[in-house]
């Protein structure tokens, strides 16, 4: 509707918001004389309209989280950032001046001034609250994760925060001092000489929870000194897994009822990542659209297809060979008992295969079978080039041309295989 010598959108306040907005109609500037225009500014501003609504409607909780997050979300679709009080305080004096104006001229709304004059206070968050910030600071983090992956995903991160309360207890964020992180750091020295860890567990453990902290305290432009880093704990030597021989895969593991315990989709998910050296997530991950059997060089092609694959350089392309090639005739739709479990999966395997005395030594995983499937290629001299593009690993300079064919590879393969 033409109000003065503009166009102003008139409309009926929904009964939602008739605890924060006392009109019953609103009428809302198009800043335009042109009906053309006003019609296309019309949704947003409506839009913009409603988010605003639902901020100060938000804002009516008694969570402090929940009221700081309507504040900000606010004073976003006033189009400024959120500052707390002391901050505004401290604006040059026309972005001040812009701030108080623009609280002015819609009826100095308490909600309105707190979300553009910084009056909501900072909630106070404890360890187990910045996890539940995390998530959804780090929403970006797992799109594209299938829902098995996310949960792996998670879990470490839950095991760490929980680690830490048990340790330290869940103070708030400004309360961890340096020395509760070093006294977590020697929780884990403890554990590592009484229970014979690695100090990749204390590792993981230590840079998932800073990871959580960092994240909540940078993202929320928190006003937090701690001091997160020389908390490493260094590995010992000789602790990376070993690769499985030749001569104890091709005699144990696969000796005649060697593997008699494992169910079907097990047996043969292990046959094939004996072959291709492929990460066993990623094989049991397959998808019927992954597995080309029909091909003029049966392979598994690795995409991110309903999950995440674990870089850009994990997309490719393997040759089926041998037992491989044998074990996905037999499942050439994946293996859909593992598929969203792939963690189970590797425990199930690890245990079986030292209940079963199939392990070479102690030190030795299952995933020591990729170790042993590129010490294999190393030792047939097989490219470095090709050998990163079948083991899914990056390359120490730029990838020029399209690589090995199928065709070539398979033909590499081929002498090294079971």
């Amino acid at each position: 509707m033409r109000r003065g010598k503009g166009l102003s959108l008139r409309r009926r306040v929904p009964n939602r918001y008739a605890s924060i907005e006392p009109r019953r109609e609103i009428w809302l500037s198009l800043h335009t004389d042109s009906e053309t225009i006003a019609r296309q500014k019309e949704s947003r501003v409506w839009q913009e309209q409603i988010e605003a609504w639902e901020a100060r409607l938000a804002g009516d909780t008694a969570e402090a989280e929940a009221r700081h997050a309507a504040a900000r979300r606010l004073a976003e679709v006033r189009g400024y950032r959120y500052l707390s009080s002391a901050d505004v305080a401290q604006l040059p004096r026309a972005e001040l001046l812009d701030r108080i104006e623009g609280v002015a001229k819609r009826g100095v709304d308490p909600k309105e001034a707190a979300a553009l004059l910084g009056g909501v206070k900072e909630p106070v968050i404890s360890v187990t609250g910045a996890l539940e910030v995390f998530w959804d600071l780090a929403r970006d983090q797992v799109l594209g994760k299938s829902p098995d992956q996310e949960r792996r995903w998670r879990n470490p991160r839950i095991k760490a925060v929980r680690n830490f309360v048990d340790v330290i207890g869940d103070k708030s964020l400004s309360e961890i001092s340096r020395d509760d992180l070093i006294a977590f750091r020697s929780w884990w020295l403890n554990r590592l000489e009484e229970e014979g860890l690695s100090a990749d567990s204390a590792m993981k453990d230590i840079t998932h929870l800073t990871g959580v902290l960092r994240k909540v305290i940078e993202m929320r432009q928190l006003k937090v000194d701690l001091s997160l880093g020389g908390l490493g704990i260094k590995s010992r030597e000789g602790a990376k897994r070993l690769p499985f021989s030749d001569g104890w895969i091709r005699d144990r593991l696969l000796a005649p009822g060697a593997l008699d315990g494992m169910n079907d989709q097990e047996r043969c998910i292990l046959m094939v990542v004996i072959n291709t050296g492929a990460r066993l997530s990623e094989v049991a991950g397959l998808r019927a659209e992954e597995i080309c059997l029909d091909h003029s060089v049966p392979h598994l092609s690795f995409q991110p297809i309903g999950r995440q694959l674990k870089s850009s350089n994990a997309s490719r392309s393997i040759p089926l060979l041998g037992i491989a090639l044998d074990a996905m005739r037999q499942f050439p739709e994946g293996f859909p008992r593992y598929r969203e479990n792939s963690a189970s999966l590797s425990a199930a395997m690890n245990k079986f295969l030292r209940s079963n005395a199939l392990m070479e030594t102690p030190r030795h995983t299952i995933y020591s079978l990729r170790h042993a499937f590129e010490d294999r290629m190393l030792a047939a001299r097989i490219d470095e080039r090709i050998r990163r593009d079948l083991m899914g690993h990056a390359l120490a300079r730029e990838r020029y041309g399209l690589g090995a064919s199928l065709a070539h590879a398979a033909e590499l393969l081929v002498p090294i295989s079971f």
